[in-house]
């Protein structure tokens, strides 16, 4: 082989070599992975805390005031939506919706009806059910010093009370039981009592309660002792709801 002909079969893999070593490495084709994968599946939520579930399927043990307290929705509103009627009773596997089921939209079509003019009938007085009755006057839940004040941006949605275990535990208001369980994630042992329609109130984290659903309760009832049930201290988790809105209770105790 002549040199001529060597350095002509050669200049090919000099190039290649060149090319490479000019270029950097090769960039070899990858597949987006992000694009081929199923989208995440929809939550449809088995628990009260909404999350981003449309709907709860009920558990044993719920009530519809759980469900609310946990949704953060007034019960009123979210038996409306279920078309659920006093005494608001729920069962195992019922499918409870946290969105209205009627469009409003579709309400709008609906015709109106006509009222009766005052002139063609005499005014009636409201009724006064115990329902409507207003909240006179509220007492501390504990003995203790709060340890933790009310703060949304915090996630505080009530306020804490640092005491010693088997402390009294009071109702801060007179008012029926309408929930004793253990089935609210981070409430532990929970109990909610309804003053009104518009104001319930929680107390949580009790070592052992000492009242039961539908039983009714006076202003200052011992209900419960303190404990640390789904806590990591001895303490009184209290909040109050006003048509299941979160509001500082220090609002509404008295002054110490």
């Amino acid at each position: 082989m002549g040199a001529a002909e060597f350095c002509a079969r050669l200049a090919p893999v000099a190039l290649i070599i060149a090319a490479v070593g000019c270029g950097g490495p090769a960039v070899v084709p990858m597949k987006d992975r992000s694009q081929s994968g199923a989208p995440p599946a929809r939550v449809t939520g088995t628990q009260a805390q909404r999350g981003g579930a449309d709907v709860h399927i009920v558990r044993r043990g719920d009530t519809l005031y759980s469900i609310a307290w946990q949704a953060g929705v007034d019960f009123r509103r979210l038996a409306q939506w279920n078309a659920i009627v006093p005494p608001y009773l729920i069962k195992p596997g019922q499918r409870i919706a946290f969105r209205p089921r009627v469009r409003a939209a579709d309400v709008a079509k609906q015709p109106s009806r006509a009222t009766p003019t005052a002139s063609s009938q005499p005014a009636r007085a409201a009724p006064t059910g115990a329902g409507n009755l207003p909240v006179k006057s509220w007492v501390w839940p504990a003995d203790g010093h709060v340890t933790e004040k009310f703060s949304i941006t915090r996630g505080n949605k009530g306020i804490d009370i640092a005491g010693s275990a088997g402390a009294t535990v009071r109702a801060a208001a007179a008012g029926k039981v309408v929930y004793a369980g253990t089935g609210l994630r981070g409430y532990g042992r929970l109990i909610i009592v309804k003053h009104n329609d518009a104001f319930l109130s929680a107390y949580a984290h009790n070592r052992r309660m000492l009242v039961e659903e539908g039983q009714g309760v006076s202003r200052g009832q011992k209900i419960a002792e303190m404990g640390d049930s789904g806590a990591n201290s001895v303490k009184l988790h209290f909040e109050i709801r006003e048509q299941g809105k979160p509001i500082d209770p220090l609002r509404y105790l008295p002054r110490i």
